[in-house]
């Protein structure tokens, strides 16, 4: 395994500090980073009290505005996108820590554009990763904040970046177009043992393939950091591991990873059957155990939670990492972290 170095250098996890914790505190360089942001920058023929705002946050980043100050700006546009940062800069700073502002949002659901919130995911998942130097955990980790696409590529299900797919021109082809016999994908840069050593300058592009095939490193290596997220989300010590048949599976909690693996685990506790197209978007299955079952609400206590990962019909994959939050069987959750 190679030591641990740098990557995600674009998120900005560079203009941070941490608590004795380790967790992630909010500073104004860190704040006055949104300033530069396209939405957020005024164009020359910017009305004053837009300039005036950007002018003084620029130099207070937690100075108080008022909704006064932001109705004043004149472009409808601009003056939402203020409102919305204003709003998001107060959430931050009054939770302090990026993850203290995260757990809050997912817990008392408040609404956010999911632009801040795959910021937030992908600090927080920096954060975590700080010391690893496997890139297979790191490319797996991208699913947590980065929508990706499948491909069939013989017995290979590759993960690519969703946006960088689109770029590149690649189109996906799901398990459920292998099943129907149409053609598959074309060749495409996979993140391999003999190619890892290449994530690290190259990790803010996005552009490697994952393998999620059933059993391979890809699988795994979401299992730790699955586990990793909870372990510095909410201070709870779980092992997962991919499990190869649904039948394996006694049926008494289960989480989707996504809204479509939901569905599906909704549809497994009732009783009803899958047909091929459903079978083929479930790409993945995770048990989940509790190191301590100390943890867990005493109906299930010490039993395994299963957690689901499925694509869209149209291969998308796209986690929800938030139900990893809320959707665990944890006595008390807000007071384990």
């Amino acid at each position: 395994m190679s030591a641990p170095r740098d990557f995600w250098l674009a998120c900005g996890h560079h203009l941070l500090d941490r608590d004795k914790s380790g967790r992630l505190l909010v500073t104004d360089d860190f704040l006055k980073a949104y300033l530069a942001r396209p939405e957020l920058m005024p164009p020359p023929e910017a009305c004053a009290a837009e300039q005036e705002l950007h002018r003084v946050l620029l130099s207070h980043p937690r100075l108080p505005i008022s909704a006064a100050q932001v109705d004043a700006i004149a472009d409808a546009d601009a003056r939402e996108n203020w409102q919305m940062m204003i709003a998001w800069r107060d959430h931050l700073v009054k939770h302090g820590s990026l993850e203290a502002a995260y757990l809050a949002i997912i817990r008392r659901n408040i609404a956010f554009p999911q632009l801040f919130i795959g910021q937030l995911v992908q600090l927080i998942l920096r954060n975590a990763l700080d010391d690893c130097g496997d890139a297979f955990i790191l490319r797996a980790a991208e699913l947590f904040f980065r929508p990706q696409k499948l491909m069939i590529e013989g017995a290979s299900v590759l993960a690519i970046d969703e946006e960088r797919g689109s770029l590149t021109g690649r189109h996906s082809a799901s398990p459920l177009m292998a099943l129907l016999g149409l053609p598959e994908a074309t060749e495409v840069d996979v993140l391999k043992e003999s190619t890892a050593g290449g994530y690290w300058a190259r990790s803010d592009r996005f552009d490697m393939a994952l393998d999620l095939a059933a059993g391979g490193r890809g699988m795994a290596a979401l299992g730790d950091v699955i586990a990793r997220w909870l372990a510095h989300l909410l201070a709870v010590e779980v092992k997962v591991e991919p499990v190869a048949e649904l039948r394996e599976a006694s049926w008494n909690w289960y989480v989707g990873l996504s809204s479509d693996a939901t569905r599906i685990g909704d549809a497994i506790w009732h009783g009803d059957d899958l047909d091929d197209g459903v079978r083929a978007q479930l790409i993945g299955l995770f048990r989940l155990t509790f190191r301590d079952p100390a943890y867990m609400i005493e109906k299930v206590r010490g039993e395994p939670v299963y957690l689901l990962l499925a694509m869209t019909t149209d291969g998308a994959l796209r986690l929800k990492p938030q139900n990893l939050i809320t959707g665990l069987p944890i006595a008390n959750a807000e007071a384990v972290n």
